[in-house]
């Protein structure tokens, strides 16, 4: 059994996104944009939905609102340590501060994952079945459901963290990326540490992709229900599920790749940890935000939101 007192190492270096000390000003005013974008986008969704009693109450805007408050969440567990990193040479993390931010890392992740699992089911529902609509996908329920999310992604944090903790630190200490993940800091135990990684994949990696393969189907079936429809239902609902689609392959197929495999490196590492860490935050608040504004309710609301603040 591993001995956690037989961790030596108290702290891990970043080799970050690159070694060039004329890149990194740039690599940091692009992210510093990137970050802020990414802020704006997902605050404007909150403020609108938490601000219009109509689209608080409706599910898709709820767990939308919910969605862009994780991505928040998300953002701010890996992007302001590395945008420090870009501009000072001390590029070193505590391994108690290596350790919260995997926790936090999942769990904004999964339960991320989650809710866009809820989204399709109830787009789902909303199309599928539009007389039992309200009855099923209740306030009450969207709630319920909200809040298994977070326990699922509770859970899912607390048991890959706990594998690490059991595991000895003792050699290397060096990082090749920009923020503490499992795949990275596994590599640096001192120990074999096959059965673990075999653990951290089925965990990560295989409930992921078994997600990604169900969300991919039922956006498909949504696809050819839709047909049957009219052709203004049809224009919405089509825009909708072209934007859960977006997002959902945006989301999972990097994950797929991170964890879905053994943990070796790979040269299209890092490139797919910063798509799947940053930009596919920038770009969730921009694709909703493109297709839900064909909505006249969401612009109505963005609008009196707007003259409200002025």
């Amino acid at each position: 059994m591993y001995q956690t007192n037989a961790t030596e190492v108290t702290e891990f270096v970043f080799l970050g996104l690159s070694s060039s000390s004329e890149l990194q000003p740039v690599l940091f005013f692009l992210f510093l944009v990137l970050c802020l974008l990414t802020i704006l986008g997902n605050g404007l969704i909150i403020i609108t939905v938490t601000s219009d009693r109509h689209l608080r109450s409706a599910p898709m805007y709820f767990l939308l609102c919910n969605l862009s408050f994780q991505d928040l969440c998300y953002s701010t567990v890996t992007v302001p340590k590395m945008l420090s990193h870009l501009v000072t040479h001390h590029k070193t993390i505590s391994f108690q501060g290596c350790v919260a931010q995997m926790l936090f890392l999942h769990f904004t992740g999964s339960t991320e994952i989650f809710i866009l699992t809820i989204m399709v089911y109830d787009r789902y529902i909303a199309i599928c079945q539009p007389l039992h609509y309200e009855l099923i996908m209740s306030q009450c329920t969207c709630w319920v459901l909200a809040g298994i999310s977070v326990l699922g992604g509770v859970i899912h944090s607390i048991t890959q963290v706990v594998l690490i903790l059991h595991l000895p630190f003792c050699g290397s200490n060096e990082l090749d990326n920009f923020c503490c993940d499992i795949p990275q800091v596994i590599k640096l135990a001192c120990t074999n540490t096959f059965a673990v990684g075999l653990l951290m994949v089925s965990n990560s990696g295989l409930v992921t992709l078994l997600c990604f393969i169900v969300l991919r189907i039922s956006c498909t079936v949504l696809l050819v229900r839709i047909r049957n429809h009219l052709a203004e239902g049809k224009s919405k609902a089509l825009s909708t599920c072209a934007s859960h689609l977006i997002v959902v392959t945006l989301v999972f197929l990097p994950c797929v790749y991170i964890y879905a495999r053994s943990f070796k490196t790979f040269p299209a590492d890092k490139l797919v940890s910063i798509l799947y860490a940053i930009i596919t935050l920038i770009l969730n608040p921009l694709i909703y935000t493109i297709y839900t504004l064909r909505n006249a309710e969401m612009k109505n609301a963005i609008r009196s939101t707007w003259n409200y603040s002025i």
